[in-house]
């Protein structure tokens, strides 16, 4: 959109014709701290052991271990890693009158041949420098043929494309959340 070496207009008046600052033409976003990324590390491997802590106490036993944090980072931080304290939230077994309801359309279904039924798990891996998404995709007759790909959004799209290119029909037999707010979804391809 704007160019730097334009003959005619300076990058000021392109960005006045652009309606944007001409700030924002030069700003480049940076990355997290590695100091930020350790915190990010310890947080993660407290929040597996106890995920019922929130951002204080995360932030009293970060201060316990020695390390200079407030609440105002480390709320940012846990934000930005997308961890949610897990506790007890009233009337968590009733559904709300909107609820759709999913059939589970494998049930009375016997798998007994390869390319059947489908199913698609996705996670995530703490690697030096951010995360990797792992997704895992398998035939349930032959457990076997798992895909594994650094995708952020795989899921039913990665299992709809591989569907489309072999001529099968698809479709979702059922899913649910697991603790993370990530769907499986078992697909079932007839």
């Amino acid at each position: 959109m704007i160019e730097r070496g334009h003959p005619d207009l300076s990058i000021g008046q392109q960005c006045a014709l652009l309606k944007i600052p001409r700030s924002s033409f030069y700003y480049a976003p940076q990355g997290e701290t590695d100091q930020n990324l350790a915190l990010m590390r310890l947080i993660d491997v407290q929040f597996l052991e106890t995920p019922f802590f929130g951002v204080r106490q995360m932030t009293w036993h970060l201060r316990n271990e020695g390390h200079a944090v407030n609440e105002k980072r480390i709320r940012r931080l846990m934000r930005l890693m997308g961890l949610m304290l897990i506790y007890q939230k009233p009337n968590t077994s009733k559904p709300t009158k909107w609820h759709k309801t999913y059939p589970y359309l494998l049930r009375g279904l016997r798998v007994d041949r390869p390319n059947q039924v489908w199913c698609v798990d996705i996670t995530y891996l703490p690697m030096r420098r951010g995360f990797l998404y792992l997704v895992a995709i398998m035939d349930w007759h032959t457990r076997n043929g798992p895909v594994m790909a650094d995708l952020e959004h795989a899921g039913r799209a990665l299992l709809r494309r591989r569907a489309e290119r072999s001529h099968l029909s698809v479709r979702t037999a059922g899913h649910h959340k697991q603790r993370s707010g990530i769907s499986v979804h078992v697909i079932c391809l007839d």
